[in-house]
Formats: structure tokens, C-alpha cells, sequence
């Protein structure tokens, strides 16, 4: 069925290895070190600088440092319904805390069982309190299949909740609250899990095959993941070489996994992306240099 929808996408003229530039791509941060994992809360943007160890805050014409932390190397920041901050610390191992103000709170070491957390990656709110994250594996040894989702729910307790994932990376909860979204970088996949009373999830499968989607032209590494309104899921990638096909693109299907349009951006890596409130701006995290200092951007570009 794919490979039909595939076909027929190229025949109506949508060649993604072609893909133009999207319009009206603006840049707002020239100088970001791996930016990644981006949240618009109170009416500001926030993201990490990976290559900083920092969460850097944009408010409409500046960016500045809001938190920091040698050696947490984050990945992704979200709010909380305390009006607190989370971070996951991809190089520590934990899952980093801070108020409003960016005053340092304990982390988060474990779950309730002892579980540890390697490779803490990305972040999804499910609407009623709780956040489920991701936490990769061990990615030196690769292929990876070691990677899990975790949930913490409204008490702070946290559970582990899926196991032996392939480089578990983005996550997204859907809009009825009733279906997680997992991304398996090394799979080059994105699944759905039924999510079940107190955040447990279960009937674990495929969703989309990024190869299948793009005619196996090359292999996609798929990175961040988050839905729209409409119920429409956007997939941002991180290409491991330079001048991948089909690199900077963000690819757009609906809940069929049938691929709506894409959205094309001037950098080699485009890992992750936020709303604006009105949904009518995406802000896109770009990364450009796969070695330190990991040049990277943040744009804004006009959604729909």
C-alpha cells in the first residue's frame, strides 16, 4: 500500500529528492550549538543547546541562556504543570529539574524499580499531568536495542513502560490522549503504542517506515516527532552524513501514515521542532556541523 502511495505522490509531481526550499524560513539564532528539543511555553520559545550543556530562551528578539549544567549534554526541555522545567540529560543519564527562575532542582535518577536511564532523550506531555519520555540506550555499541519510554506521572512517580526499542528517540502523544508515538532512530521507524490507565502502554507496531515512505532512496534517521490540532504528524530527521538526500526535510503525514507535504529547510539536520500557539509558525531546531562546535540554527518558517 505504501509503495502505491509512493508511486502515485511521484506521479502527481511530489519528487522528494526535488523538494524546494520552504518559503519564508526566517533565522533567529545564527549561533546555536545543537539545538534540539524546543517547547513554546508563557509565551516564549525554549530549547537546548546540546553542544552548550545549556536551555537557551528566545522571547521574540533575543536569545539568552536560561539554564545550564556541565556534563547533562540536553536534549530536550518541557514545562510542567508546577510552572518547573525538565530537561533530559542525554550525556549523565538523568533527567534534569529547574524552576522558573533557573534555579537548579534534584534530578531525576531512576524509576521506582531502580531502573537507571541511558540516554535520556525527548519529552511528551499526555494532558492529564503525566510526561512520557524517551531514553535511547547505550548508542556507542550500535545497532541499538536497548532503548525505552518511561512515564512520570502527576505524583512524580515514574514507571518504565516499553523495552528493547532501536534507538528510542521522538515521542508524541495524540490528540484524543489515546495513542503514543515512539520513534526508533535505528529502525528508521515510528510506532504507536495504546496507551492504557496510568500512563501503561500496550499493542506495540508500526506505524511508518520512513524508507518505505521515501521509495527507499536512502535510509532516513528519524528524530523528532509531534502532532498538530488537525491530528497531522510532522517527523524531523538527522541525516549522519554530509549532503544526505532529501536532507533538511520534515515530512507531514496524516494519521494513515499517508504522506501530506513536506517542509524543506537549509540545514543538513533538522532533529526537532515546536507550535507557536496558533500553530501557524513551526520552529525548527537545524543542525549543520556533525562535529563540536555542532553549528546549528533556529528557525521560524509558516506553517500550512
Amino acid at each position: 500500500m505504501k509503495r502505491i502511495l509512493v508511486a502515485a505522490l511521484f506521479a502527481c509531481g511530489l519528487n522528494l529528492a526535488a523538494s524546494a526550499a520552504t518559503t519564508g524560513v526566517k533565522v533567529l539564532n545564527t549561533d546555536a550549538s545543537w539545538p534540539e528539543g524546543p517547547v513554546w511555553y508563557d509565551g516564549k520559545l525554549y530549547y537546548v543547546e546540546y553542544g552548550r550543556s545549556a536551555v537557551t530562551v528566545w522571547d521574540g528578539h533575543t536569545n539568552t541562556v536560561f539554564w545550564s549544567q556541565p556534563g547533562c549534554g540536553q536534549s530536550a526541555v518541557i514545562n510542567t504543570r508546577r510552572h518547573e522545567f525538565l530537561a533530559t540529560c542525554y550525556d549523565n543519564g538523568t533527567i534534569g529539574r529547574f524552576d522558573s527562575t533557573g534555579r537548579t532542582l534534584p534530578a531525576y535518577t531512576h524509576d521506582k524499580d531502580g531502573n537507571s536511564f541511558a540516554g535520556p532523550n525527548d519529552f511528551a506531555p499526555d494532558g492529564a499531568g503525566g510526561i512520557y519520555f524517551t531514553a535511547s540506550g547505550d548508542v556507542a555499541h550500535r545497532p541499538v536495542t536497548d532503548g525505552k519510554v518511561f512515564y512520570i506521572a502527576p505524583d512524580d512517580t515514574i514507571t518504565q513502560e516499553a523495552a528493547d526499542l532501536q534507538n528510542a528517540n521522538g515521542i508524541a502523544v495524540s490528540k484524543d490522549g489515546k495513542i503514543l508515538y515512539v520513534v526508533e532512530t535505528d529502525a528508521h521507524r515510528l510506532l504507536q503504542f495504546d496507551i492504557g490507565a496510568n500512563g501503561s502502554l500496550s499493542g506495540r507496531r508500526v506505524f511508518v517506515n520512513l524508507d518505505d515512505l521515501t521509495g527507499h532512496r536512502v535510509h532516513i534517521f528519524p528524530d523528532g516527532v509531534k502532532i498538530d490540532s488537525r491530528g497531522e504528524i510532522y517527523i524531523g530527521q538527522s541525516p549522519e552524513e554530509p549532503h544526505a538526500p532529501l536532507a533538511g526535510t520534515i515530512f507531514v503525514v496524516d494519521s494513515n501514515a499517508h504522506l501530506k507535504r513536506t517542509l524543506v529547510l537549509p540545514s543538513l539536520q533538522v532533529p526537532n521542532f515546536a507550535f507557536s500557539p496558533d500553530e501557524r509558525t513551526l520552529y525548527v531546531t537545524g543542525v549543520d556541523g556533525l562535529k563540536p562546535p555542532y553549528e546549528g540554527k533556529l528557525y521560524s518558517i509558516p506553517n500550512r
